[in-house]
């Protein structure tokens, strides 16, 4: 469990970062949970009016900013806690986004029978299309090809054909 005086310390770390990069932020949101592998996991999302550029192409810039805090983090704290940023809520509109794509293809491939390729991904977003997806029946999907190129197959099940 993550002790009041732990997020209070990883909240002190996050404005201090940020503050030191002369970037005004506001922390909006954060929560304490148990990850799979028994890790604390603390999430904290926070507004900029600068989003993009801390976000960068594809979330780029905003996963090596979460890593440097990380390793900062665990410095500090220990190695037990798991630290998930945040901006202006970027990462839950893309896991909206890719769900919903995931579902309307799903649906273009059992109307039509035809399989479909979608574009080139992170595992983290293929992982994401996979999961919503895990429980149709009408559907299976499949990751093919190889990195950077990795991308999700979605075809009809055996079992709706």
């Amino acid at each position: 469990m993550i002790l009041k005086e732990q997020q209070e310390i990883i909240k002190d770390i996050v404005k201090e970062f940020f503050n030191k990069a002369t970037i005004v932020i506001e922390i909006k949101e954060e929560s304490a949970s148990s990850v799979e592998n028994e890790k604390e996991s603390f999430h904290i999302n926070i507004e900029t009016e600068l989003p993009q550029l801390l976000i960068g192409e594809n979330g780029q810039t905003l996963s090596e900013i979460q890593h440097l805090l990380r390793l900062i983090l665990r410095k500090k704290i220990g190695p037990d806690i798991y630290f998930d940023l945040d901006i202006n809520s970027y990462k839950k509109k893309k896991i909206s986004y890719l769900e919903e794509l995931a579902k309307t293809i799903a649906d273009e491939v059992v109307l039509t029978g035809q399989e479909k390729e979608l574009l080139p991904m992170s595992a983290q977003d293929r992982r994401i299309i996979h999961l919503s997806l895990s429980q149709r029946t009408d559907v299976v999907s499949e990751s093919k090809g190889q990195e950077p190129n990795r991308y999700v197959l979605i075809k009809p099940s055996e079992l709706s054909i």
